[in-house]
């Protein structure tokens, strides 16, 4: 029973596998927080993209003005 006790608290693979949790989580919090703090301007330029395309005055190649 002493050397399990002793193999168990020499053990080191769950202290590599909490630093792998550690460091996914900070990728993915930090991927979050660049997402979030573009997604304003992203929601912006998409709209001014839809406006363009969908005006009268917007020709594009190969197709005929509108007027």
């Amino acid at each position: 029973m002493t050397k399990f006790i002793n193999a168990f608290l020499n053990d080191e693979d769950g202290a590599v596998t909490v630093d792998w949790v550690v460091l996914t989580a900070a990728i993915v919090g930090l991927g979050v927080a660049g997402i979030a703090s573009v997604q304003g301007g992203i929601t912006g330029l998409a709209g001014e993209i839809g406006t363009a395309v969908n005006s009268d005055s917007w020709v594009g190649a190969g197709v005929p003005d509108a007027e």
